[in-house]
């Protein structure tokens, strides 16, 4: 699915999601609003649709947030290293 194509149907739900919650109809909405979220990418890890995996999809990647630094990697030689007590 292409980005506007996403748009779209998240449209169409937020729509058809309304309509069922005007008319009462709560698990309908409720169910239309996870399948928005799955389709907004509710958390940084969005999966693509069937069909669409792998390198070359036009599918977005999640960026991290602002600010966010790659924590430092441990030193190798003193990963295991526990100071001896009584010395």
């Amino acid at each position: 699915m292409s980005l506007a194509a996403i748009e779209r149907k998240i449209a169409e739900l937020s729509a058809e999601m309304a309509r069922a919650a005007a008319a009462e109809d709560f698990e309908r909405a409720a169910a239309l609003r996870n399948e928005i979220e799955a389709l907004k990418g509710g958390g940084l890890v969005r999966k693509p649709p069937p069909g669409e995996m792998g390198l070359g999809t036009h599918v977005p990647v999640a960026a991290p947030p602002k600010g966010w630094k790659p924590p430092k990697k441990p030193d190798p030689m003193t990963s295991n290293f526990k100071p001896r007590r009584g010395r």
